[in-house]
Order: structure tokens, then C-alpha cells, then sequence
């Protein structure tokens, strides 16, 4: 394989990336990235590599999420808390559930540019290119929106750091408290409709209770107070990725400075693709999207591309099929996977096979269709002997109304009161906190038939 550059994914096939027609304006905007500060560091990556191999053992479990696109105008110091808030609450409770550390990456401080089905949409007529994130261009539907900027870069730059800074002070300065933690999730579960997973929270607080009576509480044990919380978004792109890489002067190993973890698309995998060829050569945890089309044949030379050197917690398989269709394809590849006696992280990411237009002409995901893809993917996993290692979500702290169902009954009807995001429906925090604790009961399921396997 050639000796991989940072700038060598341009002699590459370019797919879902914008033409910029201002070349000059696009060579000083990265220009100016290159020099700024990393927004994240080697050792942070690299912890984080070490934390996603425990869970393709299944010694820890991975929880992904937040936006399908951050936006601009959307942008807060209160959206970021309500999000980081509501990772925690579910975190709890699948700790509690799989009796092992949850490794918390959120959708944040990059996840700017999004994938198009279509380079270019129609509204009454007029055709126009499609939005591509607010890093690329903007939402409203005339032509001067829809003309990639360069500029955008350097203000997506700001954002994530400024994200960044706030998360990194939630992390350590008391607001990821386990027990005030607790006591918001006891406030879901006090909700009539919550009933049903009221025994848990209160087993939870039973944990916290005899603990704090043992002497292990938040004043004298600092882990209670503080977490460690990583980023991560999919690298698409890579002019921004690359003005971004750095190399790590310790081990002289590439950096991609935009986030912890990045992760490939399931329209830009292809192997001899820019985005693969970007992703081969970062020391960064890397994550691959699966879809229906991935074959065993280019999952194999995938994985040889991206981990060559077949670390545990290099690559992360994050599956996304849809309902129903999990059973006809994950088994083909854990397959193709166990053949090649790969190292991977499986991961399941049950919104984007579920995505579905709505009788009031949302786009939307119901919750069912959620959990049962959730489900299928931890069954198919106990029938392979193979390891269930995370869930990978798009979600918000915010009170919103885009994917129908849970327990507080998001209707079709209802989509229309708070439909918020620019591109893909998002679980509300209501819905992502009882996917928690259902996901949960899959957990202690599985550890309940793993011991009595053992015993047996």
C-alpha cells in the first residue's frame, strides 16, 4: 500500500463533496484552518481507541449520538447542555443495565456537512443545488444559498470549539454528578406514562443509596463528579478534514484534529474512494457505516484499508438496515468479519434504515421501527456468539416533535408543533431516555443468560 499522505485523497474519486467556484477564496480558507489549534488531541484519540476495544469484547458499551446536522442558527450554550444532559441520563441507565462502563461520543463539535440522495432538489418547479450542511451552504431555497462557501469553514471552526470548551467544562466541574444525574432521570420516570420503567430508576437508586451508606459518594470519589465525554462526526468534508490534520509529535503518527472519532458514510465507502483513502492514514478511531449494499467483498478490503494493523478499537462497524432487514444482511457480514479474523466494534445505528415520509409530509422515524431494529441487531448478535458493542443514535436534549411515538405518543398530527431539524427527524430527549432503558433490558438480558451459561 503507498505511504499515505493527508493530501493524497485528491488524486481520488470525489463523491458528495461541493465544487467550490471561488478556488482562491477556498485556498485561503485552508490556509488559515491549517494554522489554527487542533480541536482535539492525540492522547484524547487514543483513549478513546482503547475504550472502543473494551467494547468489542464487550467490556464496555458505546453510546453515539446527537444531531443529524448541527446548524448555525440553532447554535447554544443551553442545546449543548440539554443534549450532553440527556447522554448522561441514558448512560446511567445502561451502565446499570450492562453492568459495564458506557464510552459517551456525542454527534457534536463537527457534524456540519450532511449526504444528499440527490445533488440537486425541486420546489415548484425551480431546481436548485440541495443543501448540504451549514458548513457547505445554506438552507434557504434560492441561488445564492446554495452556492458552497468556503467561509463557512472558519465559522464551523468556532462553533466546535466553542462546543468543545463548554462539554469539556460539563464534563469536570460538577454538572455530570452521578446522583443529580439520577435525580433528572427519577423526574422522566415519575411521568404516569413512564411507569413501566420506574422499578429500574428506583433499583438505580437503591445502587446509589448503598453506596453512599459504604462511603463511596461524590465528595470523597472524584470519577462520581466528573466523565469523560468524546466528539465525533462523519468526515465528508475533506478540505476541512484536512487543514485540520496534524501530526502527533509523539509518535509521529497523523492526528485528524477536527474530532475525537470520525466515521465514513455509507455513500462514500467506496474503497478506492478520496474518503476512504483520508480515513486509512489518521490514528483516530474510524467508524464505517453498513447498509444493505455493503458487500462481503468490499467489507473485507475495507477493513484491510482501515486497519491494517487490526487494532482492537480501530474500526468500528456501525450497521444501519432498517427494520426487518437486519437478519437477511448483519449475519453476511459478522460473517465476512470472523473470516478475516478482523478486530471490529459492531454498532448499531437504528435511525437512518428507518427514515419514512409521513401522511402530513414530514419526513419522520417512528419509535417502534427503532427499538425493533435495536432489537434484532442484539438478536442476531446472540445467535452469531458475537458482540453487541453500541447503539448509534440521532437525538437532542430538545423537547422536539420529528419521530413519532414513545411513550409520550408523538403523533403524525404532532409533527408539525416543533419539527426543528434541517435535514433528518431526531429522537426528543423524552424518546432517547426510554430507548435507553429499553436497550437496557436487552443488556441485562444478555448478561443474565451469559451467567446462567456459565453456571450451567
Amino acid at each position: 500500500m503507498t505511504e499515505w499522505q493527508k493530501s493524497g485523497w485528491r488524486a481520488k474519486p470525489r463523491v458528495q463533496m461541493p465544487d467550490y467556484t471561488d478556488q482562491a477564496k477556498l485556498e485561503a480558507v485552508e490556509a488559515q484552518l491549517s494554522k489554527y489549534p487542533p480541536l482535539v488531541f492525540a492522547g484524547e484519540a487514543r483513549k478513546l481507541k482503547k475504550e472502543l476495544g473494551a467494547a468489542s469484547r464487550g467490556e464496555a458499551f458505546l453510546l453515539q449520538g446527537g444531531d443529524c446536522a448541527e446548524a448555525f442558527d440553532q447554535f447554544s450554550a443551553n442545546a449543548i447542555r440539554d443534549t450532553f444532559k440527556v447522554m448522561l441520563q441514558m448512560a446511567m441507565v445502561l451502565t446499570f443495565g450492562a453492568k459495564v462502563p458506557v464510552v459517551k461520543v456525542g454527534r457534536m463539535a463537527g457534524q456540519f456537512a450532511k449526504p444528499r440522495s440527490a445533488p440537486t432538489e425541486v420546489v415548484d418547479g425551480v431546481e436548485l443545488p440541495s443543501y448540504r450542511g451549514d458548513i457547505i451552504n445554506e438552507l434557504a431555497f434560492t441561488p445564492e444559498a446554495r452556492i458552497p462557501d468556503p467561509a463557512k469553514m472558519l465559522q464551523a471552526y468556532t462553533q466546535a470549539a466553542a462546543t468543545l470548551n463548554l462539554l469539556r467544562a460539563f464534563s469536570t466541574g460538577g454538572y455530570a454528578d452521578v446522583h443529580q444525574v439520577h435525580q433528572w432521570t427519577l423526574g422522566f420516570t415519575d411521568r404516569e406514562e413512564s411507569e413501566k420503567y420506574r422499578d429500574m430508576a428506583n433499583r438505580i437508586s437503591d445502587t446509589l443509596d448503598f453506596m453512599k451508606a459504604a462511603g463511596v459518594d461524590s465528595d470523597r470519589a472524584h470519577t462520581l463528579q466528573t466523565v469523560d465525554f468524546y466528539t465525533s462526526h462523519e468526515s465528508l468534508l475533506l478540505e476541512y478534514e484536512e487543514a485540520l490534520t496534524r501530526q502527533d509529535s509523539t509518535s509521529g503518527k497523523w492526528l485528524a484534529g477536527s474530532g475525537h472519532m470520525i466515521w465514513i458514510g455509507d455513500r462514500t465507502r467506496q474503497p478506492d474512494g478520496a474518503h476512504v483513502e483520508f480515513a486509512r492514514g489518521v490514528l483516530n478511531p474510524v467508524g464505517l457505516k453498513c447498509g444493505p449494499t455493503t458487500t462481503a467483498e468490499d467489507l473485507k478490503i475495507l477493513m484491510s484499508k482501515l486497519n491494517p494493523d487490526n487494532e482492537a478499537g480501530k474500526l468500528t462497524l456501525i450497521a444501519r438496515f432498517g427494520a426487518g432487514k437486519v437478519g437477511e444482511h448483519l449475519p453476511r457480514l459478522i460473517k465476512a468479519v470472523a473470516e478475516e479474523g478482523a478486530n471490529v466494534t459492531w454498532v448499531c445505528d437504528p435511525m437512518h434504515g428507518n427514515t419514512i415520509k409521513s401522511s402530513t409530509g414530514y419526513k419522520t422515524r417512528p419509535f417502534d421501527s427503532v427499538l425493533r431494529e435495536v432489537r434484532d441487531f442484539f438478536a442476531v448478535h446472540n445467535a452469531e456468539g458475537t458482540v453487541p458493542g453500541g447503539v448509534h443514535f440521532e437525538m437532542t436534549g430538545q423537547d422536539v416533535t420529528e419521530c413519532t411515538g414513545g411513550v409520550r405518543a408523538v403523533s403524525e398530527e404532532n409533527l408539525s408543533d416543533r419539527y426543528h431539524t434541517a435535514c433528518d427527524p431526531r429522537l426528543n430527549a423524552s424518546q432517547s431516555l426510554e430507548l435507553a432503558f429499553l436497550v437496557a433490558e436487552e443488556l441485562t438480558a444478555r448478561r443474565e443468560a451469559q451467567l446462567a451459561a456459565k453456571a450451567g
